[in-house]
């Protein structure tokens, strides 16, 4: 699994940061999580791809958002015939439809555009789930988790040679979770040969929000936390008058919530510069696993059992 940060600006766009953007491949899908402006020229510049397999939206103000009309106008062009799924928090499916509408997008292949409410698993995949959380951004706002599945346990091909099974189609069952009959009538159990299921990765996306307990219970023991720092502590009181994080805040949620790491993302345009005054209380709080990516940025998500 590898996340690419497509936009880590915050309202305003500058030089070096577009909007909120971020992309999550995971064997083989690619989720999008917000589109804003010129979101499908960070996916050309970085080699991202179009193959996209969902979109979601944490909330609707332009930086955001405005960058889906383009971006579905280009699938269009290049042909996209599977339908394209769309999830925005609950109660603004009409506000996206009238964007499109605005703006002649009307793409030929189908858009379905859902509903996604706090405490809702809005996706049920092979091997994973997505599930929107509460955010406190003072207008329909959501935050999401990307939660694979408990994986099999490993395998111990050594034991099940010694218990006497032939290398071949029994092993398979065996890991499956079946039991096997040897010949000679002795059956050989799962768990005799199996390890205990293993976790699997979670990453957890706020979008802008306050500093919330929600946020906390989403990302417990997470394997990446990306949460909104548009403000030093300095700003503190112009971050909770329009519903932001600070650095501080932000590491402590990640504290909290025992994530082994916490990604900063949408930078006040104040820090375009210098953004050392946000890494340096991060870390304060949270060390060496608080990072503030640049656009482009791509990181690899390991499993929990293999580490860094």
């Amino acid at each position: 699994m590898e996340v690419t940060f497509l936009g880590t600006s915050g309202a305003i766009p500058t030089i070096q940061r577009n909007p909120s953007a971020i992309m999550v491949h995971r064997e083989g899908d690619q989720l999008l999580f917000d589109v804003g402006e010129g979101t499908q020229r960070q996916m050309i510049q970085f080699s991202t791809g179009f193959d996209i397999s969902m979109i979601f939206f944490t909330h609707l103000h332009g930086d955001h958002v405005l960058g889906l009309p383009g971006l579905l106008q280009t699938l269009n062009f290049n042909e996209r015939t599977s339908p394209l799924h769309i999830y925005t928090p609950a109660g603004t499916t009409d506000n996206i439809e009238n964007l499109l509408k605005a703006t002649g997008t009307t793409p030929e292949y189908r858009t379905q555009i859902h509903d996604a409410s706090p405490g809702q698993t809005v996706v049920e995949a092979e091997e994973y789930s997505v599930h929107c959380f509460e955010t406190d951004h003072q207008t329909q706002s959501v935050g999401y988790a990307l939660v694979e599945d408990q994986r099999k346990g490993r395998f111990n091909r050594k034991r099940a040679e010694e218990l006497g099974v032939p290398v071949g189609p029994k092993f398979q069952q065996l890991h499956e979770g079946s039991s096997v009959e040897l010949e000679g009538g002795t059956v050989v159990y799962s768990e005799e040969v199996v390890g205990e299921s293993r976790p699997g990765r979670r990453i957890v996306y706020t979008g802008d929000t306050r500093p919330t307990d929600s946020v906390v219970s989403a990302a417990s023991n997470a394997d990446l936390l990306i949460h909104e720092s548009m403000f030093s502590e300095e700003h503190s009181d112009r971050a909770q008058y329009t519903a932001h994080s600070t650095a501080q805040q932000a590491a402590n949620i990640a504290r909290r919530a025992d994530v082994k790491r916490l990604a900063l993302t949408h930078i006040s345009s104040r820090y375009a510069h210098d953004v050392t005054p946000l890494k340096a209380e991060a870390a304060e709080i949270f060390g060496e696993g608080a990072f503030i990516p640049e656009d482009g940025d791509s990181i690899r998500i390991p499993y929990p059992d293999v580490g860094q």
